[in-house]
């Protein structure tokens, strides 16, 4: 008997009739003989919603509050779920983050997982049940409920899966698997039939959708088989899996696996700061106190004693960015602080560019051909990423796409 995680996202359990279709899902995998949990979202737009409550009545909410406000809508998901599979026959018991075990941090609103004690998960499957379980959630050593960050339930079913050995963690979603680009800016975007955790996990950072980045991580690092499928038809997916599982199934490496797109962050510029030792440091421990999430960073090359150091952040934390850069520049000596929040960033990931020289060249080349800027750059081994204008962005991405020979056909 197999055991299964199957989660899905708040488009899969958006009204009743989609909440009755997960449960005769869930059913069918039950009744061919596995064992099964499932993670659920909260519905459709429930967490804009509470979101957008927070904010009429505080203007900056607490972040514990919105933490105990927010796990809400995934609670009110698996209690109907749960009615919808008795319903179809087959037994289901609810558990919320804290009453399956996760254990975080103490980071509201971005609480990392310390530990998954499913030990009332394992009682439930053994005695036959279907155990469904909050996403997006779980609760302190001191008791304190958190939530994991906006496509934490990908965690949460991750992280089960690796705690309960499962045979593989099922991403249902409203797409079909993970594409070559974004389906709604490329018309040809290829479905891929395989990628490996490396090459998802620059996807994820970059702007692909599909995952989040921090399930990735765990997949790999628990090495979990994932597999993305779509929760509207039973066509297959794109699993997920290890670079080792690529080579013995004989899969060669494209040397571009996708084009990814973000216009998500903002850019920061810290004007003329004094070239020397320790400035840097202090800098970016500033905002990792605040628990702002930086990522691109370039440094100009020193002029006369003084740099530029340019960096981006989410627009969620560009007010609390620019709050703490704008006392530390004048502790810097620095001459100025700006934001540019009109950037995106365009990415090309493939393990296989590891072995192909000469790709940076074409997608710098191609840029350039569309009379498209190029105002940050950032590499690793199997990824490039160009900041760009916002408005530039889909363009880029449809030629890359283009350039690299990524369509159908």
């Amino acid at each position: 008997m197999a055991l299964f995680v199957q989660k899905f996202g708040g488009s899969s359990v958006a009204d009743p009739e989609r909440i009755r279709a997960v449960a005769d899902r869930v059913v069918a995998t039950r009744r061919a003989g596995n064992d099964v949990v499932v993670v659920v979202s909260a519905m459709g737009k429930t967490t804009d919603d509470l979101v957008r409550l927070a904010h009429e009545v505080s203007s900056m909410p607490a972040d514990r509050e919105m933490d105990m406000l927010l796990t809400a809508g995934e609670r009110i998901s698996i209690a109907l779920l749960c009615m919808a599979i008795i319903e179809a026959g087959e037994p289901a018991v609810s558990f919320t983050g804290d009453q399956a075990g996760i254990l975080t941090d103490t980071t509201h609103t971005k609480a990392k997982i310390l530990d998954v004690r499913a030990d009332r998960l394992r009682d439930a499957i053994a005695a036959g049940s279907v155990a469904v379980v909050a996403g997006f959630q779980g609760v302190t050593t001191g008791d304190d409920i958190t939530t994991l960050g906006r496509g934490g339930s990908d965690t949460t079913a991750v992280a089960l899966a690796a705690a309960l050995d499962a045979d593989a963690c099922e991403i249902y979603t409203d797409v079909t698997g993970v594409f070559s680009a974004d389906p709604r800016v490329v018309s040809d975007a290829r479905r891929q039939d395989r990628v490996s955790y490396d090459e998802m996990l620059e996807m994820a950072a970059t702007g692909g959708r599909v995952l989040a980045l921090r399930s990735v991580e765990f997949a790999r690092n628990h090495a979990v088989r994932v597999h993305v499928r779509s929760s509207f038809t039973d066509e297959p997916g794109t699993w997920v899996v290890s670079d080792e599982e690529l080579e013995v199934e004989g899969m060669e490496q494209a040397v571009i696996s996708g084009v990814t797109h973000d216009t998500s962050e903002a850019k920061v510029t810290i004007a003329r700061v004094p070239d020397r030792p320790g400035v840097a440091a202090r800098t970016f421990r500033a905002l990792a106190d605040e628990a702002v999430n930086v990522d691109m960073i370039v440094q100009n090359v020193s002029t006369e004693g003084h740099t530029d150091i340019s960096f981006t952040v989410p627009h969620s934390d560009l007010a609390r960015t620019l709050k703490v850069m704008e006392g530390h520049v004048a502790e810097l000596g620095a001459a100025g602080l700006t934001s540019d929040a009109g950037v995106g960033r365009v990415s090309i990931v493939g393990a296989g560019m590891r072995s192909n020289p000469g790709v940076a060249a074409t997608m710098f080349e191609t840029l350039a051909a569309e009379g498209i800027n190029i105002e940050m750059i950032s590499t690793s081994t199997i990824r490039v990423s160009c900041v760009v204008k916002e408005s530039d962005v889909e363009r880029a991405v449809v030629a890359l796409h283009a350039a690299f020979g990524l369509g159908e056909g």
